[in-house]
């Protein structure tokens, strides 16, 4: 197996250019794809102003920094890095964005690509049906945010997926310094299947008046050793994020406990989304 020298990444939102990053910093090409020309260049200042902070902070040398800058490039068409080794989408969290996604991905990326995905909470192997006899390529490679910091990637098989896709996306996740687990292709996989029904119920504890948000957050960091309450981790995430993967697992697996709670569904409808709003649960807008 060849090594991968090139990484194409679809999507350039939060998991997206951190997954360039992380790829750069470990010496890997990437090539940051996006429809969207704001949105590229809200990671390249991404990429910028982490790379400055890790120099100053001594985490890298500013040779270092420069190096990874240089291995990063920016495109609006997936076309343009139709020569690298390995590909992995990081859109939305919408299965038919996905599978659209992936249908031209089969057809850019030489038939030796493996087609990754960074979704936290979609069957692989439905993601893998839109392009029939290639479902062997697909699996999945849900990294964790910050992907610079954070050490997991839980790695899916999907039913289809080859032997040889998976030992490739565990020798790629161990270079680009991270530690991959491997999960079963169930909805939300182990980390988010776990992670969200608690973050669901501490909005019902909210609304229901048990606490106020800061003392629930408190009480949990306190008394559970969190290193984040689960409502500021749901505005971390992403108010919309959460909700779109409470509802996969809702409508995959049928359990009421999945779903919702009116006061998050409420924050979302209103836009209040976290920190990419600068206001969700908490406000930031003056941090």
């Amino acid at each position: 197996m060849s090594e991968v020298k090139s990484i194409a990444v679809i999507g350039a939102g939060t998991m997206g250019c951190g997954i360039a990053l992380t790829a750069a910093t470990n010496s890997i090409k990437a090539y940051q794809i996006d429809v969207d020309k704001d949105q590229l260049d809200h990671a390249k200042t991404y990429h910028e102003k982490t790379l400055a902070r890790n120099v100053q902070k001594e985490r890298m040398t500013q040779e270092q920094a420069d190096q990874a800058a240089g291995l990063i490039s920016y495109h609006q068409d997936m076309d343009d890095a139709k020569d690298a080794d390995w590909a992995i989408e990081a859109a939305t969290e919408n299965v038919e964005l996905k599978k659209k996604i992936f249908q031209q991905m089969v057809e850019t990326f030489g038939s030796n690509v493996v087609l990754a995905t960074n979704t936290s909470s979609i069957s692989i192997t439905e993601i893998a049906s839109a392009i029939g006899e290639n479902a062997p390529r697909v699996i999945g490679m849900h990294f964790f945010n910050p992907v610079p910091v954070m050490k997991l990637v839980e790695v899916i098989n999907g039913l289809a997926t080859s032997e040889q896709t998976s030992q490739r996306t565990i020798e790629l996740a161990k270079r680009m310094g991270k530690t991959p687990v491997p999960a079963n292709d169930r909805a939300g996989f182990v980390s988010n299947r776990v992670l969200m029904p608690m973050i669901n119920e501490a909005f019902y504890a909210w609304m229901e008046g048990v606490a106020e948000p800061e003392h629930i957050d408190e009480i949990m960091k306190l008394g559970c050793n969190f290193p984040m309450g689960p409502l500021r981790l749901a505005d971390f995430i992403g108010l919309d994020v959460c909700h779109d993967i409470m509802m996969v697992l809702y409508n995959e697996l049928g359990n009421q406990k999945y779903f919702p709670c009116p006061m998050l569904r409420q924050l979302v409808t209103a836009g209040r989304l976290g920190n990419k709003t600068r206001i969700g649960v908490f406000d930031y807008s003056t941090s």
